[in-house]
């Protein structure tokens, strides 16, 4: 395959056939990061904001180094060779950890430990992808860099804060994207561009050398083409040497859809897509209970006066907020400076309340095989509908919603694609126990194949 052929292919592929293409000596990593550059040209033309840094002197290095070693007969490291993206609020040692901001400017002097890990297992790191001004919305905008076009759907918006991330993925300008979820920001852009997004339990990947939103709820995932491709990145990501998950029977799975919280205010569009997937689901054998879940009536509270996001990251940005806040984004700032009302002991006990529901949650959740829930309420808004500051925040708590539910409970969650091929794209999520990754991953294989393709074809190409 020439270049030229793969650089409008690599968007379809998912992880283990441009592996087996890259064992077969079909191409080479430098193929695949050329493809993956190429594309990133062909965009610019309309307008693609999506990274705001490449590292292409280093990625050439380890793309080279990837062919060398398998030409050798060196045995491979698992994700020798690939391009991925990273969200800039990873440090790489060099680059500036900008978050998405114009004013934190000092190039980062060492790598974030997930940067260490992926160097280590072969990964040709692209560069740094585009997001909301320090993780804080849902929705994606950036004054500073631009927003990307959401691929799938021209005029509306790609979803955040992991916007970059996903959109290079969707795109082909990388193979996989690792981003940040606090809220839901690498499970709403995977959604809203059509792909697969995996929010690990918190615990199981650090988080040191990267730029913190909320230190209680920030976790660290994958956005990429299938559960695969997320299974293989994970793996990484947590340090772990195991063997990837294998799909789970779904017959006699029991699932609930909560009729509380998560199902209100969701558009026709994303109710229908959900109700095929939930006959799909029970067409394959699965126990699908529609029930009220009593713990997510509690969530308001933990969200009171702006909850852990808006305490936690007026700690990390209060002094820079009071030196250099006009350089903010204002929809940003206006969120971050109401953590200066809560008060020590309202953010105390704000641990112990969130500690209780989570303890509530887990023994909840240990009689079902999974919750599950529309990723997003509603189909990507289109910009227009987000020049009205009123408007902005409405939307991005409804986009917020659902997702933040894993993050507040301490859960793991994924989103699939489940939206009709052509079609505006939607997400299913299914969230399960925390520490219950691996077996989370293995129902995600299942349900995969229920949803049909409705991410196959490549958005450059539309």
């Amino acid at each position: 395959m020439s270049v030229h052929d793969l650089i409008r292919d690599v968007a379809r592929r998912p992880l283990s056939s441009l592996l087996s293409g890259l064992e077969s000596g079909r191409w080479q990593a430098e193929d695949l990061l050329s493809a993956c550059y190429g594309n990133a040209d062909r965009h610019d033309d309309r307008g693609n904001q999506v990274y705001t840094a490449r590292f292409e002197a280093t990625a050439r290095a380890e793309a080279e180094a990837a062919d060398g070693l398998r030409k050798a007969g060196v045995p491979m490291a698992p994700l020798s060779g690939l391009p991925i993206n990273l969200k800039a609020l990873f440090d790489v040692a060099g680059q500036v950890t900008h978050a998405g901001s114009k004013g934190w400017m000092a190039p980062a002097t060492s790598d974030a430990v997930i940067v260490q890990r992926l160097r280590r297992a072969g990964a040709v790191l692209t560069g740094h992808t585009n997001m909301t001004e320090f993780a804080y919305s849902g929705l994606g905008l950036n004054p500073h860099y631009g927003t990307p076009d959401n691929p799938l759907a021209p005029g509306r918006i790609p979803g955040g804060s992991s916007t970059g991330a996903a959109v290079a993925v969707a795109l082909g300008l990388s193979v996989a994207g690792i981003g940040t979820d606090t809220g839901g920001s690498v499970r709403i852009p995977a959604a809203l561009n059509g792909l697969v997004g995996f929010k690990p339990s918190q615990r199981r990947i650090p988080r040191d050398g990267t730029l913190p939103l909320s230190d209680s709820l920030d976790s660290i995932g994958p956005i990429a083409r299938t559960v695969d491709c997320c299974d293989r990145l994970d793996a990484v990501l947590a340090g772990e040497e195991r063997a990837l998950t294998t799909a789970l029977p779904l017959r006699g799975r029991r699932f609930a859809v909560p009729i509380n919280h998560m199902m209100s205010d969701l558009s026709p569009l994303v109710a229908l897509r959900f109700d095929a997937s939930l006959r799909r689901l029970r067409d394959a054998g699965a126990v699908v209970e529609e029930v009220r879940v009593p713990v997510l009536d509690s969530l308001p509270e933990l969200l009171a006066g702006g909850g852990f996001t808006a305490a936690e990251s007026y700690y990390v940005h209060r002094q820079w907020l009071a030196d250099h806040g006009d350089d903010y984004d204002p929809r940003v700032r206006s969120r971050i400076v109401r953590g200066a009302d809560i008060t020590a002991a309202d953010y105390l006990n704000l641990l112990e309340r969130r500690r209780v529901r989570a303890a509530e949650a887990d023994r909840w959740l240990a009689s079902y095989d999974g919750l599950l829930a529309p990723t997003v309420a509603v189909e990507p808004p289109t910009f227009a509908e987000l020049a009205d500051d009123d408007a902005y925040t409405r939307l991005n708590l409804l986009v917020l919603r659902n997702p933040t539910v894993a993050n507040l409970l301490d859960l793991c969650a994924i989103s699939l694609p489940n939206h009709e091929p052509g079609g505006l794209p939607t997400g299913l999520m299914l969230v399960g126990r925390n520490g219950h990754d691996h077996r989370l991953l293995a129902l995600a294989r299942s349900l995969e194949p229920l949803m049909g393709a409705a991410g196959s074809a490549a958005p450059g190409d539309r």
